[in-house]
Formats: C-alpha cells, sequence, structure tokens
C-alpha cells in the first residue's frame, strides 16, 4: 500500500518586489489609517479652540474643515498612491515628482522631529494618563522626578523674533519618561518580529479605541445631555470670538479690522484640528506590505480618513451637548476680564522695557503674574459645568464629559481609554514609520543598514534608528515644542505633494492610474489654496511655530549633498523616463 501524498505547505504571503511580505489587508491598512490618526487630542484640541474662537459654530466649523482638509488630501493621495504603489509612500511622490532632494527633505523631517517627535510625545502622554491610575508613574516633575539638574536656562531665538521660541528652565527625568522608554522599546521589538505581530496589536488596539470614542459620544449626546448647555451653545454660536485673547493679540497686528482678524484666529485654531487628525498618509509608507495595493491602498486612505473624520465631529457634538463651549456667561465674562488686564500689562513691560525703563517694566510683569494667578483661584473654584469646554481642567474635555455623567469614573475610565488610544498611536507610528527610512537607505540618503530586511522581512534596523532616536526625545523634554515647530513645514509636504500630482498629471499622463482623484482639478487645487492660506496665516498668528519649522526644512539641504557626496548609491525611480518630444 503507498504512503498518503504528504499535505502541501502552507502558502506564503506574496512578497513584493522591494522584498516586503505582503501580510496587511484592507482591513489591516484601514485599522492603521484610524489607529495613527486617533491619539489623545480629539480629547482636549477642542478646549484650546474653544478659547481661541469662543463660540460654538467657530468650534464646529474648524472641527468640520479640518475633516473636509483631510478627505481632500486622502483623494489625492489615493491617486499617487494607485500610480505608486511602493514602500516609502509620500517620500516616493515626492522623489518621482520633483527630485530625490524633496523626497530627502520630508524623510529628514520626518526622522528628526515629525514621525520620531509623534512617537516621543504620544508614549509620554501615555505615561501622563497612567500616573492617573498609578500617581508613582506619572510624568508630574514636582512629583515623579528621579533626576534633575536646576537652572539649564536654555533659550533659542532668531534675531526678528522678540521672544525665544524655545526656552528650557530645568533638565528632569521622570518615572512617567521611563515608561514612555518601555512603551518604545517594547513596541519596537514587537516590530522587529514582523509586520504580522504589529498588526495584530494594531488592530486590537484600534477597535478598542474606536469602541472608546464611540462610548464617549453617547456619554455626551445621551447619559450627560444638558439642555442647559445646548441652549447657551445656540443662543450665538458665532458670538465671542471677537472678545478672545487670541483675537485682541491678532488684532494688534492687523490693525483694527475685526473680521480680517477673526478669519486670522479662525485660521490659527485650524491647526490643533488638523493635527489631532494627521497622520493618515502614513499608511502609503507601508504599500510593500499591502495586499493589492493599487486597490487597497487608496480604499483604505478613504475608509481610514473618513471613520475618523466623522467620529471627531460627532465627538464635538456630544461635548456641546453637555458642556458649554465658553462655560457659564458669568464665568466666561469675569475670566477673559482678567486675561485682557493681564495682557494689557504684559505689553506695557514690553514697550517700557524697550525703552529702557526696566524697574517700571518688572513692576507690570508681577502685576501680570498676581492677575494671571487671581484668575487661576477662579477657575479653580468654578465647578466642571461652569468650567465648560474652554476651562477644562488640564484641557480634559473628554473627562469632564463623563464627570458629568459620573464623577467617580471619569477620571480613571477616561485615563484607560487615552491610554489605549495612545498605545495603540504608538505602535502604528512605529510599524510605518521605519519602511520610510528603509527606501531612503536603498536611495543612498540614510543610514545603509536601515534598508536591509531582517529574516522576518522588517527593516529591522531602521526600526532600531527610529526607537533610538524617538528616547533621545523623550529626554529632551522638547518633543511637545518640536511638534510645534513642523507645523508649518508638514503643511508645506502636503502641499508640495498635491501639487506633485499636478506635475505628473503633465509628465506621465499615460502612465496607470487605477484610481483618479476625484474632482480634478478643483478639488485638490482647492486643497492646495487651503493650506497655503493656512501657513500664511500661521506666519502672522503663530511665528514661534512657523520659522523655526521651515528652518529645520531648509537645514536638511546641505546634509542632502553632504549625503549625495559619500554614497555611491543613486536614488531609483518607480516611473519610467519622460518620452523625447517628437520632433519635425
Amino acid at each position: 500500500m503507498s504512503e498518503p501524498a504528504p499535505s502541501p505547505p502552507a502558502a506564503e504571503a506574496p512578497t513584493s518586489s522591494e522584498g516586503f511580505l505582503r501580510k496587511l489587508s484592507l482591513f489591516d491598512a484601514t485599522m492603521l489609517v484610524v489607529g495613527t490618526m486617533i491619539g489623545s487630542g480629539i480629547f482636549a484640541t477642542t478646549a484650546d479652540i474653544a478659547r481661541d474662537t469662543g463660540g460654538s459654530g467657530w468650534v464646529l466649523a474648524v472641527w468640520a474643515l479640518a475633516g473636509i482638509m483631510t478627505m481632500l488630501g486622502a483623494l489625492c493621495y489615493a491617486e499617487l498612491s494607485s500610480m505608486m504603489p511602493f514602500a516609502g509612500g509620500q517620500y516616493v511622490f515626492l522623489r518621482e515628482a520633483f527630485s530625490p532632494l524633496w523626497g530627502f527633505l520630508y524623510g529628514w523631517t520626518c526622522f528628526l522631529i515629525i514621525q520620531c517627535g509623534s512617537i516621543a510625545a504620544v508614549a509620554v502622554v501615555f505615561a501622563r494618563y497612567l500616573g492617573v491610575l498609578v500617581p508613582s508613574l506619572g510624568t508630574d516633575p514636582d512629583v515623579n522626578a528621579i533626576y534633575q539638574i536646576q537652572n539649564v536656562n536654555l533659550s533659542l531665538s532668531l534675531p526678528w523674533m522678540t521672544e525665544p521660541f524655545f526656552v528650557l528652565k530645568d533638565f528632569v527625568v521622570t518615572t512617567g519618561q521611563l515608561v514612555a522608554v518601555g512603551v518604545i522599546i517594547f513596541l519596537t521589538l514587537l516590530n522587529c518580529r514582523g509586520v504580522q505581530e504589529g498588526k495584530i496589536v494594531q488592530n486590537f488596539f484600534t477597535v478598542a479605541k474606536t469602541l472608546a470614542l464611540i462610548g464617549l459620544i453617547v456619554i455626551g449626546l445621551v447619559l450627560a445631555f444638558s439642555p442647559k448647555a445646548v441652549e447657551w451653545n445656540t443662543a450665538d454660536p458665532w458670538g465671542g470670538i471677537m472678545d478672545t485673547p487670541q483675537f485682541n493679540m491678532v488684532r494688534r497686528q492687523v490693525g483694527e479690522i475685526g473680521i480680517l482678524a477673526a478669519m486670522m484666529v479662525f485660521g490659527g485654531a485650524m491647526v490643533g484640528a488638523l493635527f489631532s487628525a494627521d497622520a493618515w498618509n502614513n499608511v502609503t509608507f507601508t504599500a510593500g506590505e499591502i495586499k493589492d495595493p493599487k486597490r487597497n491602498l487608496p480604499r483604505s486612505l478613504f475608509l481610514g480618513a473618513g471613520i475618523v473624520v466623522v467620529l471627531y465631529v460627532l465627538a464635538n457634538v456630544a461635548y456641546m451637548a453637555a458642556l458649554p463651549v465658553s462655560g457659564s456667561p458669568s464665568l466666561d465674562n469675569h475670566v477673559r476680564a482678567l486675561a485682557g488686564r493681564a495682557d494689557s500689562s504684559e505689553v506695557t513691560a514690553r514697550r517700557l522695557s524697550a525703552e529702557g525703563k526696566e524697574a517700571e517694566a518688572e513692576k507690570e510683569r508681577a502685576r501680570a503674574a498676581r492677575i494671571l494667578e487671581e484668575r487661576k483661584q477662579r477657575l479653580n473654584e468654578a465647578n466642571t459645568f461652569d468650567r465648560g469646554i474652554a476651562y477644562a481642567v488640564e484641557d480634559r474635555v473628554g473627562t469632564a464629559v463623563v464627570e458629568m455623567w459620573s464623577p467617580s469614573l471619569a477620571a480613571p475610565a477616561m485615563a484607560i481609554a487615552i491610554m489605549i488610544s495612545t498605545f495603540g498611536c504608538v505602535n502604528g507610528l512605529i510599524l510605518m514609520g521605519a519602511r520610510l527610512y528603509c527606501v531612503m537607505a536603498r536611495d543612498g540618503l540614510f543610514f545603509g543598514p536601515a534598508g536591509r530586511l531582517n529574516s522576518r522581512s522588517v527593516p529591522a534596523v531602521g526600526l532600531i534608528f527610529q526607537g533610538l532616536w524617538s528616547i533621545v526625545l523623550v529626554f529632551s523634554g522638547t518633543y511637545n515644542e518640536l511638534l510645534d515647530f513642523v507645523i508649518f513645514a508638514v503643511l508645506v509636504f502636503y502641499v508640495l505633494t498635491v501639487i506633485g500630482l499636478f506635475v505628473l498629471r503633465v509628465r506621465r499622463p499615460k502612465a496607470e492610474r487605477p484610481y483618479r482623484a476625484f474632482g480634478y482639478p478643483f478639488l485638490p487645487a482647492l486643497y492646495v489654496l487651503l493650506c497655503a492660506a493656512i501657513m500664511v496665516n500661521l506666519l502672522f498668528v503663530k511665528p514661534k511655530f512657523t520659522w523655526p519649522g521651515l528652518i529645520i526644512v531648509v537645514a536638511g539641504v546641505p546634509v542632502y549633498f553632504l549625503w549625495r557626496m559619500f554614497s555611491s548609491r543613486t536614488p531609483a525611480h518607480v516611473l519610467p523616463p519622460t518620452p523625447p518630444a517628437v520632433t519635425g
């Protein structure tokens, strides 16, 4: 009797031309988009937007426009990703549309700040909320410091700016920072084991955080619903913006043109919402590991970005169903009056200092400090409802909404929800970022070993480089400031990438495009114009953050030429060369 034939071996995952294993399905790619977009911003950013704009209509308009811009960007990236479904994503798009220099500048800024800074910042947020449950593991330097160097007093400024854009008074290492480092090390090593392990963690935590955000929406709309909050929020939804401290600051720059100042304040408020919805483009880095990327990559961009945009708008509606945007009118009026007085004293102090009257200037600064302390005391005495969204404790709007339903559950429930959210976000950022550096290394524009895949077909060395620099940023204590600095730079690269869509339509008209951007050329042009308007606005409204970001990008130019000088590799192009023009 003959022996039965052996069963065939399990089918291996198909391999991309770059050597990656295609193990990410449409669901996996969508979870990467959702998981990296939802971090901690949605739970707190609305407070800052409310303080700047002062009205429920403005707050919702900020989030709605941010959502529209996100979807417009996703439409454009969908065409580019279907046209060039290769690992490296946005880096490849910029390289093919313009030159390797522009791809390098994007990758340089990503590694130096955007990606690694995000990993560091989000990991520290995880530790901060762990400290709510286990105080000894928090990030409060007054409670959790284990090493400290006082009076470092490091500051950086630019010649045309009156105030330094970076100040470090003390260097502090906290137990929370060690927790953040542990999270980065654990998730980096996990992703070194393979994309399968990384995607399992990503899918679990993304589903969990999505359900947590849906739960918060239900609490706000149903369990914590307040007719009084709705009445106050709908009484004058477009009022209040001309009474905010931010409006007064902007008006000093543009004169008495109130409408212009209001629009500039609105544009500045967009930054928080756009950053809370950012990182949707990172999934393009993993194109080499997505099954049928020409179809599934564009679909994941649509689905992932669309899900998050809808959830974010609903979350803000839920916030306003439970809490007044600007708090109770009496508290809001009193707090704004105090802020105005403090601002006036600070302006006077700067004028006196410029005139050489330093003693009088110091008195005005002391007066401003006393007024701000009085403001803080008044807010501390107010209850959660009277504080509303704008003055929520430590900007924790999500916690304030849950507190309106169950005071005892608010802090621990939201701490767990945000820990789940941030853990999944860090994992997605770690998984996707290393693919970008791998492609750069293969082009001779990053450390060579980062371009090699390990036995599990993942760029382990790139993951380790990324993890090490992220850890440095954790201990620098400056990750939040660094992220603020690249607000302008991120928008620059979004604009350049979408302009690249126009360039490639002209230079590569016959290239295969399984998906074509909806509404071309009008909707992509609208996206470019909206981003450009916000960029110009930020130069005036938030110069402290925009100019340093631009300098960081420009600093990459000499680095690029040095790298090319010492590299024997030439960046490869994935698109065929432009055919010569037919003459005669």
